[in-house]
């Protein structure tokens, strides 16, 4: 609800090390938009910071998203969740008129002209959907079924593909993989399913 989703991002760790693949995990070093207590649901007045929180999914190996050049790595992926919709980019505080953080941008962008693959979770393809609609590329991406939120994506002239949880849409032009997760998901073992498939995807685009 203030972070990347914890189930997705372990899932896409887990993935990614069954497979031998280097890892590396970057962070904004700038405050959470919101904190919220996940027991209630509720925001409460807290003041976090985005990479402090991220140390503790990535078990303190996590640097800050500025120093990462898109030259270095072989490919990028994108974890979901309702925080990064408010930290990476503003679609859960502002909808369809939202902004994306400036750093995050450049390295989509970057890796989007270098042809990079990506993979992107949840309800981060709409952060694909913008970059890529920013600098005149036409993609195709799913987040599931959910209707406001494909008419969003559809609005950026980006195309958007309804899939299944377990299952991944790829746009093999731009080396694209995006999966529904828990936007659609009810299960962890659904949610990892999908992230299976989007990451040996990815890493087949290598």
């Amino acid at each position: 609800m203030d972070g990347s989703e914890i189930h997705e991002s372990v899932c896409a760790l887990l993935a990614l090390d069954r497979r031998d693949a280097e890892i590396l995990m970057f962070a904004p070093d700038i405050l959470q938009a919101e904190t919220v207590n996940h027991l209630t649901n509720k925001v409460v007045k807290e003041k976090r910071n985005v990479l402090i929180e991220s140390a503790r999914i990535a078990r303190g190996a996590v640097k800050n998203i500025k120093e990462l050049n898109v030259n270095d790595v072989d490919a990028l992926i994108f974890p979901g969740g309702s925080g990064i919709a408010k930290n990476l980019f503003t679609y859960g505080l502002d909808g369809p008129d939202f902004k994306v953080n400036q750093d995050i941008e450049v390295l989509i962008a970057a890796a989007l002209g270098a042809g990079k693959p990506m993979g992107f979770i949840c309800i981060a393809p709409v952060l694909l959907a913008k970059v890529a609609s920013k600098i005149g590329m036409s993609v195709r991406v799913t987040i599931g079924e959910d209707e406001g939120t494909a008419k969003t994506i559809e609005s950026m002239g980006i195309i958007h593909q309804q899939c299944a949880a377990t299952d991944v849409v790829v746009d093999e032009e731009h080396k694209l993989v995006t999966t529904p997760a828990y936007m659609l998901g009810k299960r962890i073992s659904e949610v990892a399913q999908g992230i299976d498939q989007l990451v040996e995807k990815v890493l087949a685009f290598i």
